[in-house]
C-alpha cells in the first residue's frame, strides 16, 4: 500500500501561480508512474498530467499545456504540479496518484493509489 500526500493548495488570484506537492512518506515512488487529476465543483475528475517513473516523459492535456507541468524528483521522492497564469476554471481538488504500470497513463482506472486531495481556489 501506497499512502499519497498532496500538498501545495491554497487560494490565489487570477493570474498567479502555485506549486503542488505529492510525497509517500515511508515509501519510495522511483518505480511508479505519477499523475495529477483534477475535479471541480460538480464535474468529474479530469485528467491534468503524467510522468514515467524517471521523468524522461510526460504527458499532459491539451487544454492546460503551457501552464502546468509536470515533473518529479526521485531523490527526493516528490512530485511535482507547476500551475500558472491561473483562472478561476482551475478552481478544484488536485489529486496526485500512482501507477505501478504504465508509462503515462491518462485515465484515471490506469492507477493503483491516490492522495486524499488538495484545494485550489482561484479568484476572479
Amino acid at each position: 500500500q501506497v499512502q499519497l500526500v498532496e500538498s501545495g493548495g491554497g487560494f490565489v488570484q487570477a493570474g498567479g501561480s502555485l506549486r503542488l506537492f505529492c510525497a509517500a512518506p515511508g515509501r519510495t515512488l522511483s518505480s511508479y508512474a505519477m499523475g495529477w487529476f483534477r475535479q471541480a465543483p460538480g464535474k468529474e475528475r479530469e485528467f491534468v498530467a503524467s510522468i514515467n517513473w524517471n521523468g524522461m516523459s510526460s504527458l499532459t492535456s491539451d487544454f492546460l499545456k503551457g501552464r502546468f507541468t509536470i515533473s518529479r524528483d526521485n531523490a527526493k521522492n516528490t512530485g511535482y504540479l507547476q500551475m500558472n497564469n491561473l483562472t478561476p476554471e482551475d478552481t478544484g481538488v488536485y489529486y496526485c496518484a500512482a501507477a505501478a504500470s504504465g508509462l503515462v497513463p491518462r485515465r484515471s482506472i490506469a492507477y493503483d493509489y491516490w492522495g486524499q486531495g488538495t484545494q485550489v481556489t482561484v479568484s476572479s
